[in-house]
């Protein structure tokens, strides 16, 4: 009689990236009835992330971070997707999370719901639940509603709060100069100062127009986006103002295809088609003073790979296991590339 085939051992660790994202361009277009806005934006992912470490432990969840500015209790949005997804799928185990922080804390470049994304996709490889991004994604949706984007990755299209997404036929290739001013902006004061404005908003269509201009093959139009949320961020945090304004003018000198606010701010960052365009760029930010970071984009087969890619991982009776397999996306009603 045949021996039955043993069950592939689940990782007791994983060891995860967590990617920021960047907003080409961002179109905010009036409250809902839920309290959130309806958007418009193109999401981008950048190699810029932070280190996530899923270990596995016999009960609880817990979670540790490096950065003194994150919280570690239940406010925690990687800690609370984590307690979220073990009641969905009736999980008796546990987890200890560990989060070294690089993406600049309340920066507008997406860390806490990247990590949350992570948490959830890591969780389901260690854990043997085998939901993938389609049946994670209500559970992402439930969070914030950034993290639904980072079950996909690469240039997509953010529509309703955010949490529609729609990957998009050309991928951005590019590299990116992030500015941290190292100057955190709430998101929430920033809306509030936005929907106090006296100046009413046109809907220009900004973000349509570029993706059209691109599928009618006339190319890229970067100056054609930006942001609707900068206005009201640098009012809100009036001494950023004159530094936004300088690290905006270094880097469309030094060559940028755009520059820009990233989300609600504070950080900034340029659009780069030429390495050492970018290279210069951030030297003289460097030199001026600014914390300044050179990443590039991520395009979502570059991200799908990295997480189909094996990953650092301690397994029973193993010393390699295999990250969160990222899956198709066009489950989730995405159309295809």
């Amino acid at each position: 009689m045949a021996a039955r085939a043993r069950p592939p051992r689940r990782p007791r660790e994983l060891r995860l990236r967590s990617y920021a994202k960047v907003n080409l361009g961002l179109e905010v277009l009036g409250p809902r009835h839920d309290g959130y806005h309806e958007l418009r934006t193109i999401f981008q992912t950048i190699a810029l992330h932070d280190d996530v470490v899923l270990s596995a432990r016999p009960r609880e969840v817990t979670l540790v971070c490096d950065h003194p500015e994150v919280p570690v209790d239940a406010t925690n949005l990687a800690l609370r997707a984590a307690r979220e997804l073990k009641r969905f799928a009736r999980v008796a185990s546990g987890a200890q999370i560990v989060l070294t922080k690089r993406i600049p804390v309340a920066g507008g470049l997406g860390g806490g719901s990247s990590n949350a994304a992570t948490v959830l996709m890591g969780l389901d490889r260690l854990w043997g639940l085998g939901l993938g991004p389609a049946r994670l994604h209500p559970l992402a949706r439930r969070l914030v509603a950034d993290v639904p984007y980072f079950l996909i990755g690469g240039t997509a299209l953010g529509l309703a709060r955010g949490d529609e997404v729609y990957p998009l036929r050309r991928q951005v290739r590019a590299e990116v100069v992030v500015v941290d001013p190292e100057r955190a902006l709430s998101t929430a004061a920033v809306f509030r100062r936005l929907d106090a404005g006296l100046t009413p908003r046109e809907n220009t269509n900004r973000i349509f127009r570029f993706i059209s201009s691109d599928l009618e093959g006339a190319g890229t139009a970067f100056p054609i986006l930006s942001n609707d949320l900068e206005r009201p961020a640098l009012e809100e945090a009036p001494d950023l103002a004159a530094r936004a304004a300088l690290i905006r003018g270094i880097l469309i000198r030094e060559g940028a295809l755009m520059a820009s606010l990233s989300g609600s701010g504070a950080s900034l960052f340029g659009l780069f088609d030429d390495p050492r365009r970018a290279r210069r760029a951030q030297a003289c930010l460097a030199a001026r003073g600014f914390r300044a970071l050179r990443s590039r984009t991520l395009s979502l087969d570059q991200y799908r790979r990295l997480w189909n890619a094996p990953a650092r991982a301690r397994a029973r009776g193993s010393d390699q296991g295999r990250s969160g397999q990222h899956g198709d996306h066009r489950r989730q009603g995405h159309p295809r590339r």
